[in-house]
């Protein structure tokens, strides 16, 4: 299933979130509209704005407010890719080229900031304080995620475990805080405030996995990056991991200095062991296992469209291929 047929159910409130983002885009300052125009331009499957109208529809909600969360979480993520491609010194997202790489590193990360600070306004403008905690603690959680990625670059002794930390602070958070808010948006009870939290949790964990495993076996054409981007950065993900401990001792050696030098150098002699290994099977079986466990979390919820593209959507993070 594509991701228009996926988002079928909920394709005239994405049309009014568009609406929405390109409002609260606007700017006096003419570069802050030129970066954050291409930026939206440059398309992005939108899941997490998605999960925040698929939750909200599942609790039976039908006003308009989940409209402005869903940009909310939007710009947060837009301004986390801002700064990520500054850091990465990242030419090429979803097959073009970065805002850093056509406006400089200064005015990405300026640009981002007014991301991140518009984003603060408009969850202000919601005048819900349990909204604005939730917010306010995944963007927190989100940046110590980025510290913790930070500090793991280069280190070839990171275990399963904490990689995983990485991903839930880094990436997952996001996903879990916007299935929460079509929980809060749709009058959720705590119970399953807590269970639609969950199914993003593990939604948002399951998706980074897979796209762990796209680093090393994806088309680039259908991603719109280059393949081994983690390694290069020095980046220990699962698929690299599971070869330092599983693979032979020459191909955890290799994998070894191949994280702590990065670089590309030994990209194909890493590609052949992470392959010879069996390292990707491993990793989709961790994102299959993390995307039943999302699918659990949300069995309580009442039979709708809603549910079925909730569920449908757990089962695109694993088997999608870009």
């Amino acid at each position: 299933m594509s991701v228009k047929q996926l988002f079928a159910p909920i394709a005239a409130d994405m049309g009014a979130v568009d609406e929405v983002i390109r409002t609260r885009l606007h700017s006096d300052v003419t570069l802050i509209r030129q970066v954050a125009e291409y930026i939206v331009r440059s398309g992005g499957k939108r899941l997490r704005p998605a999960l925040v109208l698929f939750t909200a529809g599942a609790m039976g909600y039908r006003g308009t407010h989940h409209h402005e969360l869903a940009a909310v979480v939007e710009f947060i993520h837009t301004a986390s890719l801002l700064h990520d491609d500054v850091v990465d010194e990242s030419d090429l997202r979803r097959g073009n080229k970065t805002a850093n790489a056509i406006y400089g590193n200064a005015a990405a990360v300026f640009v981002g900031d007014f991301m991140y600070s518009r984003a603060f306004q408009m969850m202000v403008g919601v005048d819900s304080m349990h909204v604005m905690r939730v917010l306010a603690d995944a963007t927190n959680v989100i940046a110590e995620g980025e510290v913790l990625q930070l500090l793991n670059c280069h280190n070839a002794d990171v275990v399963i475990d904490d990689y995983l930390r990485v991903i839930r602070y880094k990436t997952a958070k996001l996903f879990e805080a916007a299935a929460r808010l079509g929980g809060i948006v749709g009058g959720a009870d705590p119970d399953t405030e807590a269970r639609l939290a969950a199914f993003g949790m593990h939604l948002g964990t399951a998706f980074q996995l897979i796209d762990d495993v796209l680093d090393y076996s994806a088309d680039e054409a259908d991603t719109g990056k280059h393949l081994g981007d983690d390694l290069a950065e020095g980046k220990p993900t699962l698929p690299l991991i599971h070869v330092m401990q599983y693979g032979t001792p020459a191909q955890a050696a290799l994998v070894r200095g191949a994280i702590e030098n990065g670089g590309r150098d030994d990209f194909a002699a890493v590609l052949t062991a992470i392959q010879d290994s069996g390292a990707l099977a491993e990793t989709r079986r961790y994102a299959q296992a993390e995307a039943t466990l999302a699918i659990e979390a949300i069995s309580v919820l009442p039979p709708s469209n809603f549910k079925d593209a909730l569920l449908q959507l757990s089962d695109f993070a694993v088997r999608r291929k870009h």
